[in-house]
This record gives C-alpha cells, sequence and structure tokens, in this order.
C-alpha cells in the first residue's frame, strides 16, 4: 500500500486567511492526504500568505523561505504559496521567488490536490497571470449570486461529495463548504461573505478579493452547526465589511436576522461580528448587537482617521463629533460593550491639525484596542498617485507618537473595568500558567485576554462569570466566579467517557 502524501497549512495574516486554510484542508482531506501540523514533517508545504501591507508581504516572503530551508533538513519535498500575496501577484511572485515551487492563485483551489500532486511529482503549473477581480462579478450586486465559474474561497460552490472522512464538514446542500478544523480552539472564524465594493483610496484589497458578494444564510447557519458539533463555543462572523451583508440578497438587514438564529445554535455560547463600517452602522444593527443574549456586544469598527479631510482622501466618510456620537449611541445601549479600531497616520497631506483632531477623538473614544500603522504606498491603489506625501522620518515619529498614547488610553480603558464581571471563554487551562480566556469585548489575538488568579474548576471550551480585580495594559486579572452554559466537553471527549 503505497505511503499517505502529507501536507502542512501554514496561514498567515487575517482571520479570512484561516477560514480559507480550513477549507483547503478539507478539499485535500477528502482526496486522500493526510494533514500534518508540523512542515517539517510533511511531503508539501502550503503556505497561506497575506498581500494587505509590506510588512505582511514580508512576513509572507519569509515563511515561504523558512519553508523552503526545511527541504535541507526535514521530509519537505516542495513549498508552495497560496492566498492573497499568491493571488496578487502570480507569475512576478513566482519570478522573483524561486524558492517557491508552486504560485497558486484561488482559481486552483477548486483543484488544489491536482495542483500538489503535479508539484509534488516534479510538474510545473504555471502561475497565472494577476487580474482585477473585481471585474469578474456582475456591477449590479443583486446578479452576482447566480455568476458561473467564479473563484469565490470559502464559498465552496461545488457539491463535496458524500462519503466524507471523519471530521469533515457534512455535504449539506450544493454550496457546503468542505472544511476541517486545523486547531482545537474552542473558537472558529466563519465567512460571512467575500470581497469589497468601498473603494479606499489606499487599499488595494478589492482588486484581488473582488467584488462583495454575501454567503446564503442557510450556509453560515449550517457550518456554524457543524462547528458547534466539533466542540467550538465561539463563532466570529469575518469579512471584508460585514455590514453590507445582504445586500445582494435582497436584504441590507439580512444580518440583524441572521444574528439571533446564529446564537440560537445548540452548542454556541457566543457570537461575534467583526469588520463593521461606521459609515454603514444603523440603529437595527446596534440594537440587535447590544441586546440579542449570545451576541457579543462588541464593535470592531474601521476608522481609520477621524479628521475630515483625511478621511475625504482616504474616500472615506465621518469625522470625530460624528464617530463619538456613535459611540455613545453604543454604550448608551450596552455600557459595558467592547469597541476596537486600526487607525493610519502619515496619510498623504495629513497635518498637524489633523494629527491633533486624531488625537482628539483617540482620548474621547475609550477604546478597548487600538492597532496604528504608519502609512506607505500600496501599488494599484489612488493614493500612491497623491501628492504631498510625508517624509519617512516624520511617518515614523507620528506612528510612535501615536502608538505611545493608544497604549496609554487602552490601559486606562481596561482598568475602568475594574470590578467589573465580565463572560469569559476558557481557552487555555495549564497547571504552571493558569487559565486564560477572552471577555466579550477581547476578539482572538487582538484585544488582549483575561486572566485568571485560578484554573482550579475551569475547563478549556467553558464559559465562566469572573469579577476584574486588576489590570496587566490591556490584559484584565479576574476571579472566577460562576459556571455558565452548557458541557465544553467535545463529542469526542463525551464518546471516550
Amino acid at each position: 500500500m503505497p505511503e499517505r502524501r502529507t501536507v502542512a497549512l501554514v496561514t498567515l495574516g487575517c482571520a479570512r486567511n484561516e477560514v480559507d486554510s480550513e477549507e483547503l484542508a478539507g478539499r485535500l482531506a477528502a482526496d486522500g492526504w493526510q494533514l500534518v501540523e508540523d512542515a517539517s514533517d510533511a511531503d508539501v508545504a502550503v503556505v497561506n500568505t497575506c498581500g494587505f501591507v509590506e510588512a505582511a508581504k514580508k512576513d509572507s516572503v519569509d515563511a515561504l523561505l523558512e519553508a523552503n530551508d526545511l527541504k535541507d533538513h526535514g521530509k519537505t519535498q516542495a513549498v508552495v504559496a497560496v492566498g492573497c500575496m499568491a493571488e496578487r501577484y502570480g507569475k512576478e511572485l513566482q519570478e522573483a521567488l524561486p524558492e517557491a515551487d508552486g504560485v497558486l492563485g484561488f482559481d486552483d483551489y477548486a483543484d488544489i490536490s491536482d495542483r500538489l500532486q503535479t508539484i509534488l511529482n516534479g510538474g510545473i503549473h504555471a502561475s497565472h497571470t494577476p487580474r482585477d477581480r473585481r471585474k469578474l462579478l456582475p456591477i449590479s450586486p443583486a446578479e452576482r449570486q447566480d455568476a458561473p465559474d467564479v473563484a469565490l474561497p470559502g464559498h465552496a460552490q461545488d457539491t463535496p461529495p458524500e462519503d466524507l472522512p471523519g471530521g469533515l464538514a457534512p455535504a449539506s446542500g450544493p454550496r457546503a463548504p468542505l472544511r476541517q478544523r486545523l486547531g482545537t480552539s474552542p473558537v472558529a472564524s466563519v465567512k460571512l461573505a467575500s470581497g469589497c465594493d468601498r473603494r479606499c483610496s489606499f487599499c488595494a484589497i478589492p482588486s484581488f478579493r473582488g467584488s462583495f458578494i454575501s454567503r446564503r444564510p442557510s450556509d453560515v447557519l449550517g457550518e456554524t452547526r457543524w462547528l458547534a458539533e466539533q466542540g467550538v463555543k465561539e463563532i466570529m462572523l469575518v469579512s471584508e465589511n460585514n455590514t453590507s451583508y445582504g445586500k445582494d440578497l435582497g436584504d441590507i438587514r439580512l444580518l440583524e436576522t441572521l444574528l439571533p438564529e446564529l446564537a440560537e445554535v445548540d452548542g454556541i455560547e457566543r457570537v461575534r461580528v467583526s469588520y463593521l463600517q461606521p459609515a454603514e452602522m444603523r440603529p437595527g444593527l446596534i440594537d440587535v448587537l447590544t441586546s440579542t443574549p449570545k451576541v457579543a456586544p462588541y464593535f470592531d469598527l474601521s476608522f481609520q482617521h477621524s479628521a475630515a479631510g483625511v478621511l475625504r482622501s482616504m474616500r472615506r466618510f465621518g469625522d470625530t463629533d460624528r464617530f463619538l456620537e456613535l459611540l455613545e449611541t453604543i454604550r448608551t445601549k450596552a455600557p459595558q460593550a467592547g469597541v476596537r479600531s486600526n487607525f493610519i497616520v502619515g496619510f498623504p497631506g495629513e497635518s498637524e491639525a489633523d494629527l491633533g483632531e486624531l488625537e482628539r477623538f483617540l482620548t474621547g473614544a475609550r477604546l478597548d484596542a487600538i492597532g496604528v500603522f504608519g502609512y506607505s504606498d500600496e501599488e494599484g491603489t489612488e493614493a500612491v498617485t497623491y501628492d504631498n506625501k510625508l517624509d519617512a522620518e516624520v511617518i515614523a515619529e507620528r506612528l510612535e507618537h501615536i502608538s505611545r498614547l493608544a497604549d496609554e488610553l487602552t490601559s486606562q480603558r481596561a482598568e475602568e473595568r475594574l470590578g467589573e464581571t465580565v463572560e469569559v471563554l476558557v481557552e487555555s487551562v495549564d497547571g504552571e500558567d493558569g487559565a486564560v480566556g477572552r471577555a466579550a469585548h477581547q476578539a482572538p489575538e487582538t484585544d488582549g485576554q483575561v486572566l485568571f488568579t485560578s484554573a482550579e474548576g475551569l475547563s478549556v471550551g467553558r464559559m465562566v462569570a469572573a469579577k476584574v480585580i486588576a489590570t496587566e495594559g490591556v490584559d484584565l486579572v479576574a476571579e472566577y466566579s460562576e459556571l455558565l452554559g452548557g458541557d465544553p466537553q467535545t463529542p469526542d471527549e463525551e464518546a471516550g467517557r
């Protein structure tokens, strides 16, 4: 009997990439590949790259080179690039990085098994010439759902086989995704949509991710039920812009209907929504996010700046006062609501007064988590053509200044939670390090965590109430007080009792 082919998936970038990696894992497992965690133990190392900003692209290249080194020391025979950077650059990346044995775009995902086998056998798969994926779907959102032959990672338009191995998402319909979990975390992301119709002048994502297209509610519900059966307790809805969900399905308020249904899925203890556009926030959505049981009052709002002139140059909307009014509306309905955002400093034409306006907003906003980035030209974006570019030294100074301010303000915001009782999902329990989890205002990896004073009585996947007694930067230190929710055991653990 021939030795089974092995593959490892290395994922960089955002939660959307994590979902795409689990889809690739599902496709490969369904075709007989054995998934391994360590790339050095795999015949093929697949690196799911990020192509967002220069730092992310550098991390992706470093990961590909690191995987290539394994060909001299481990079992690895081939290294393949997939993901946003591979889609964005295609043939150009292949020529610039010959260490990668293959560069596969989104159109290759449906045939990922055959592509890897060809490369593993020493064959060559010609890398694609990049194209603007916004042009692949109709201009009218209402016509996009039935567009044929457009690869949409995470949407899985092909029908999965019925005889799937254990641990794969079941064939629940013609658009059901093939997905296999690559970890045991009680948290998983679910893709709500793909692409973006916004035209922010600094962002290249729509050109290689394409126009906005929603997944159908039945598909999102079906995948959530499957994840719950795998032991997942919290789902995080991800896309490039969740506030646009449903506009191509005839109902821009579809998210308000879907969230309560997801919260009622047996086994799910928390539903979190990420990637919200401030200009598209509406009263009904705020109401659902702040009042629905098991839906986290969590607002991942993409402000990017608060000076009106800078925002207009970014082709965005709003200003300091309107953004503060939005936050006041949210906190009036849910005083403990969590809010995070990212900001760009040093955008072309940003003045000292603009920077001061951003400081005014940050000081008044009381955000739980803040990401700050210095502007850099991204090829293919409108901002590359702008005049009034700031010197790199000025951008670096402003980045350092606002980053220090952000650290100070988010630490102060954490201290405001002293004495609060928070609902925490326990994510790890270690005899030496204790137990760690996240409260409703803390998304995975970006917003801090809750450190328990004792791990006694706690188990991974359990939702508990805990009282905040101290802070460490954005992290909270808490005493566990009460068990909440259902049984944290996975189906496999239950079967083994």
